[in-house]
């Protein structure tokens, strides 16, 4: 590997623009041969003359401006592509038989009654670049090490299937249940790379477009930083992301490029697959999108391939000494291109050859099917094995390819290169047999013509698929293959949350001081401290994490080549090699990126790692929410912390900032375990029960999400005889009412807990109401075990029905009840179905805004004196008060005047 100064240049290519010229004449000699050249030779010979010098000037390490983009051909010439080590026609042989098996089972797929689509013409075009690939390049797990992490194009899933199926690792069964995975269970096939779905076969989820590259890059980072910690040998690993070209418009593919150069990651290869076509049409009909890709990826570092014409093109571009021809390829546009990819030999050459003698005259001995067949380099073996071979042995910076295919390549042409291509799903008769007769497939038209289309398989003994088995082998087992060796961690003792049990005494802290104290506890355990990952998007300090930086420090490849200016102070910031903070920069997807890469390692690796990720509340489920689906989708474990959580907790902060709707978010995810929790205490048993559930013996799938506060409070002791069953489950009493005759019911979650409180001394002292509080440290937990015996209820009516455990545990509270949190009422009105009496929410509804806590608690009316007319309006409702207090009630507190409201906590620590 590159060393450090070679990696992270401050300059990349730069040329001194303030330097004097010592020597006018000598200039003045070179810009005469460039004159003399441009007016002898012309201007394409003279420009072939600077490339040339520049190529030089960067062999003998002369600092020249990079250049952003190349001609429209090949990167590696033809003179420098390497041997070639496979069978070419075993292979072809090969992939014929994948390409007719993966675009059959998405036909049948189709046949009456069934009908659940699927996608041919991506995995056609890609076909060429995964071969090579899976015969030469991707390592898999038998050696006991993690392999290669492959992160398979969505849309080309079909053709994964397909190859599995010729290697006996999926059966004929198997593909006739594509998409139909529970009518066909257990043998159905997942529309995508699902590892759910399929956990003994994907790894990596892709289809939601943008999160593959973001992914990739972030693995290829985690690799380094488990080498670099020495949790796991990494070095063999290689990073692979096969991408689409239409997919990096998406912001996630292009926005973190710059973190995968400035690590040098040299681990990691994008292979774009570039078609030129969107879902509905051309990705730059009136441009040339491998070349702006080409233009963005140089720009933020990385090395560039460009795979663009097959070997039948090297004759044409051997004769080309004046340039014309790679000048008609520089200035065609991708729209005409693709016209070409559907037409006739003739066609193109009246059209690309016609109108210049000079290109004319290159194809004059050719014949229109000849030229038909002037081809793309995503399709050719050798071209794509020395694509690859340059990407893996390239030092000191990530690689792109960019391949230049045909969308629906082989198909036929009502496939190949048609704008709707994307959407078409079945093959005719015709088609087929086209399809077939490109292939060479011993397949006949009787079997094409009496029913669905036959699969095709050479015989376990063939040749072919003998070949296939034993380019696994020496690479090292199949792909993709899921396997997860982790064995299960030994927890901390009980005495490790003893302190956090405590309270605060005296002093007042936040929740997300309480959790990050917890978090010192738990990284001193000499066995499971080094697992745990830190990552927060330029927050630390916020959190008030910085107090990790000296003893855990910020992880950089690099070091720290500097001295930091806080060098001095006791909490000074600090970057090291073998760091364990995950500092990502102001990119929440990037962090989340990182927290599913951690999150995963038990299976990727067999290494659990314990991903701590502390976001500002509002930026998380609502800015990276797909991420977090694919984290759950990925199987992917660990504690998120959505810290200054409460759309009225964050005084001064306004409306983009106040999130009171983050845990109604979390619970659509099924995968996400949600609490909202008041109390130090609260927070050590969950978590405890969190590295139990995720990390245990009897590990599950599932991560687990804490809504933590900026605002200090007095956090009290554990009490005596805590129900840790309730505090699990989502509901336990907190206080008991002590004093009145009135009996009432009050629901609260996190930082409203201490509001409920002061209301049930209200209530009491002021209109003689006996109010119990409950904290109600979960409302989605409770909500999905309610969902779950309703469920099962339905299913089961001969026996014994459930009650669910809200009910259950508010049975002996006499009513109302009344729910109350930080956030829109929609959260606690999740378990009003099964509260056992008269039920209603407060909260936080609407906008946000920038004003003290207590004028915007009162504004939502959700403070301890709106809590108590909130109680005694559904008494009067129960006829248990009288309907006058109400109005004496909003009098004495001035409920109509924020500006009456006591403004509380000022400012807060994180």
């Amino acid at each position: 590997m590159a060393s450090g100064s070679d990696r992270n240049p401050i300059i990349i290519g730069g040329l001194p623009s303030q330097v004097p010229d010592f020597d006018p004449e000598e200039t003045q000699e070179w810009l005469d041969s460039l004159d003399a050249a441009v007016d002898e030779r012309g201007r394409e010979r003279a420009r072939y003359l600077m490339l040339r010098l520049i190529e030089r000037a960067r062999e003998k390490r002369v600092a020249v401006p990079e250049m952003r983009s190349s001609d429209y051909v090949n990167t590696i010439p033809t003179r420098a592509e390497p041997f070639f080590p496979g069978n070419e026609e075993i292979e072809r042989k090969v992939l014929n038989a994948t390409r007719w098996n993966a675009a059959v089972m998405v036909s049948r797929a189709q046949r009456p009654g069934i009908g659940v689509g699927g996608h041919i013409a991506t995995f056609a075009s890609s076909a060429s670049l995964y071969d090579v690939g899976f015969n030469h390049f991707f390592r898999g797990k038998d050696e006991g090490d993690g392999g290669d992490q492959v992160f398979f194009q969505g849309h080309a899933s079909p053709g994964i299937y397909a190859r599995a199926f010729l290697l006996d690792r999926l059966s004929e069964q198997n593909l006739d249940a594509f998409r139909q995975e529970r009518s066909k269970a257990p043998h159905g096939l997942s529309s995508y790379p699902h590892p759910r779905l399929m956990p003994d076969f994907w790894e990596f989820p892709t289809v939601s477009m943008g999160l593959g590259p973001i992914g990739a890059i972030y693995q290829a980072r985690m690799n380094r930083y488990m080498h670099a910690r020495e949790i796991a040998d990494t070095s063999k690993s290689h990073v692979w992301a096969f991408l689409g070209d239409g997919e990096m418009d998406e912001p996630e593919s292009l926005g973190q490029l710059t973190i995968a150069a400035r690590e040098g990651l040299d681990n990691l290869t994008f292979v774009v697959n570039c078609n030129l076509q969107r879902l509905d049409g051309p990705v730059r009909g009136n441009g040339k999108v491998i070349q702006e890709l080409e233009s963005v990826f140089r720009g933020a570092g990385w090395n560039v391939i460009k795979l663009i014409w097959d070997r039948s093109w090297d004759p044409l571009l051997a004769q080309d000494r004046d340039g014309i021809l790679v000048n008609r390829m520089n200035t065609t546009p991708d729209g005409q291109f693709q016209t070409y990819a559907t037409e006739s030999g003739s066609y193109i050459r009246e059209h690309f050859f016609g109108d210049d003698q000079r290109l004319r005259a290159m194809v004059e001995g050719m014949t229109d099917d000849q030229i038909l067949h002037l081809g793309r380099g995503g399709h050719d073996h050798k071209k794509i094995y020395a694509a690859f071979k340059a990407a893996v042995e390239h030092k000191g910076q990530p690689t792109v390819i960019l391949a230049k295919t045909v969308k629906g390549w082989t198909l036929g042409p009502n496939f190949e290169g048609r704008n709707a291509t994307h959407q078409m799903k079945k093959l005719t008769v015709a088609d087929l047999k086209g399809f077939r007769d490109r292939l060479h497939l011993p397949i006949s038209d009787k079997e094409l013509e009496s029913g669905a289309p036959p699969y095709y398989h050479p015989g376990r003994d063939s040749e072919e698929i003998q070949y296939m088995h034993d380019r696994r082998l020496g690479l090292g087992g199949y792909v993709p293959t899921r396997v997860v060796r982790a064995k299960p961690l030994a927890l901390p003792e009980d005495k490790t949350y003893a302190s956090v049990k405590k309270g605060s005494g005296h002093q007042s802290i936040a929740t997300t001081m309480a959790f990050v104290r917890l978090l010192k506890d738990l990284m001193r355990d000499k066995e499971l401290g080094k697992r745990f990952v830190l990552i927060a998007p330029d927050e630390y300090r916020t959190f008030g994490m910085d107090s990790f930086f000296p003893s855990a420090k910020i992880y950089n490849p690099l070091g720290q080549q500097y001295e930091s200016v806080d060098r001095e102070l006791l909490l000074a910031y600090k970057e090291s090699p073998t760091g364990q903070m995950l500092h990502d920069g102001i990119s929440e997807a990037g962090c989340t990126a990182s927290l599913i890469a951690a999150g995963s390692a038990y299976a990727t690796h067999g290494e659990p790692l314990i991903p701590v990720y502390v976001f500002y509340s509002m930026f998380g489920f609502q800015r990276t929410g797909d991420q977090f689906w694919q984290m759950s989708d990925q199987l992917a474990r660990g504690f998120v912390l959505g810290a200054t959580a409460g759309r009225t907790t964050l005084t001064g902060e306004g409306l983009q900032h106040a999130d009171g709707h983050s845990q109604l978010l979390a619970s659509t995810n099924p995968g996400c375990v949600a609490y909202d929790p008041a109390f130090g205490f609260e927070i050590a048993h969950i978590v405890q029960d969190g590295l139990r559930r995720m990390y245990g013996p009897d590990s599950e799938n599932v991560f687990y999400y804490l809504t933590v506060y900026n605002e200090p409070i007095q956090h009290p002791a554990e009490p005596e005889n805590i129900d840790a069953e309730g505090i699990l489950k989502g509901v336990y009493r907190f206080s008991e009412g002590t004093s009145g005759s009135i009996p009432a019911q009050i629901l609260a979650s996190g930082v409203a807990v201490p509001w409920a409180v002061e209301a049930q001394k209200l209530l009491a002292e002021d209109w003689n109401v006996k109010a119990d509080v409950w904290s109600a440290t979960s409302w989605n937990e409770l909500r999905r075990e309610a969902v779950a015996c309703e469920e099962h209820n339905l299913l089961h009516p001969e026996e014994e029905q459930r009650v669910p455990y809200v009910t259950r545990k508010l049975a002996g509270a006499q009513g109302p009840f009344v729910a109350v949190s930080d956030w829109m009422r929609a959260v606690p009105d999740q378990i009003a179905r099964w509260v056992p009496g008269t039920y209603q929410s407060l909260g936080a509804d609407g906008f946000g805004f920038a004003d003290t806590r207590g004028a915007a608690r009162r504004f939502f009316h959700i403070d301890a004196q709106s809590i108590v007319v909130g109680v005694l309006t559904e008494l009067a409702r129960e006829g248990k008060v009288d309907r006058s207090v109400l109005k004496q009630a909003i009098d004495r507190y001035q409920l109509l005047d924020v500006s009456a409201a006591d403004p509380g906590a000022a400012g807060g620590d994180a």
